[in-house]
C-alpha cells in the first residue's frame, strides 16, 4: 500500500468575499516539487473569479485517467515486445446533470494515437486488448467511485 499526497493552497484577495467576487485562482504542490496554478473552470466559475489557464478539477481528473491509462499501457506493451515511440491521447471529459443541483464527470472517452517502431504496430484485436488489460490495471479508473472523507485539522 502507498499514500499519494498533494497541497491545494489559496490565499483571499482585497476583494469582497461575502458578496463572492473573490478570485478563486490557488495552486496544487506537489511532493517532488511541482506546483500548477489551478482554477475553476471559466464553464463553471466565470472570469474575472476564475483563470482560463489554470488547471481546473475537472480537466485534472480527465487527465489522471489518461495518463494512468497510458502509463499501464507502456507497460504492457513493453513486456509483449512492442517498442511504442510516441503515445498521444485527446482525453474528453463530460460533465453533466445527474440530479436537481448536482453534476458529474459521467463519461470519459480516451482517444489515443501511438505510433510503434518502425511503424510495427500490432494489429486492430491486439491493440485492443492492450487497451483492455490497461484499463483493467488502472488505479484511477478503478477509484472513481472511492469514498471521500474531510478530516479537518
Amino acid at each position: 500500500m502507498s499514500t499519494h499526497t498533494s497541497t491545494v493552497r489559496w490565499q483571499r484577495d482585497d476583494a469582497d468575499f461575502a458578496a463572492g467576487r473573490y478570485s478563486r485562482r490557488h495552486e496544487w504542490r506537489f511532493d517532488g516539487g511541482a506546483v500548477v496554478a489551478a482554477s475553476p473552470s471559466p464553464a463553471v466559475v466565470p472570469a474575472p473569479w476564475s483563470d482560463p489557464a489554470g488547471v481546473d478539477p475537472e480537466e485534472a481528473f480527465v487527465a489522471a485517467i489518461s495518463s494512468c491509462h497510458m502509463l499501464w499501457f507502456l507497460s504492457l506493451a513493453a513486456e509483449r515486445g512492442l517498442v511504442v515511440d510516441r503515445y498521444e491521447d485527446e482525453a474528453v471529459g463530460t460533465l453533466a446533470r445527474i440530479a436537481p443541483g448536482r453534476q458529474a464527470i459521467t463519461e470519459v472517452v480516451l482517444r489515443p494515437r501511438i505510433d510503434y517502431a518502425d511503424g510495427r504496430a500490432p494489429d486492430a484485436a491486439a491493440q485492443a486488448a492492450l487497451h483492455e488489460a490497461a484499463h483493467e490495471r488502472c488505479f484511477i479508473a478503478h477509484s472513481v467511485r472511492t469514498a471521500i472523507r474531510v478530516e479537518p485539522r
